[in-house]
């Protein structure tokens, strides 16, 4: 690359799983949000996997797999309710969409500790 070359540079649209056009772009990014907040639990109490696991009712590689980031074959659902084996409240609120576009959204907004 040379000084005459130019870089495109794009804006993200904040949801990376939609930038590449995958689809069910919304419950990706929503299965991502929680897995993360499920990570920051467990690195936050000092838990090993197998210790963690063994809090989730699930075996020691499937919470590997899970933090590495294979979202395949785990539901919302479960996600939602690893976060409450951890002490959390989990709230859904559905409400109308407040801006233009064809459709809703999926947000995952975090309470501070």
């Amino acid at each position: 690359m040379n000084d005459s070359d130019e870089i495109e540079v794009v804006e993200g649209s904040g949801n990376v799983f939609a930038d590449l056009e995958l689809p069910d772009a919304g419950e990706w990014l929503l299965k991502a949000d929680l897995a993360a907040e499920l990570r920051r639990l467990i690195g936050e109490r000092n838990l090993t996997q197998t210790r963690a696991a063994a809090i989730l009712g699930i075996a020691q590689p499937d919470l590997s797999r899970l933090l590495r980031g294979s979202l395949r074959g785990c539901s919302v659902e479960r996600l939602m309710g690893f976060l409450t084996a951890f002490d959390r409240d989990v709230e859904v609120t559905v409400r109308p969409r407040s801006g233009p576009g064809d459709r809703g959204r999926i947000t995952v907004t975090l309470a501070p500790n």
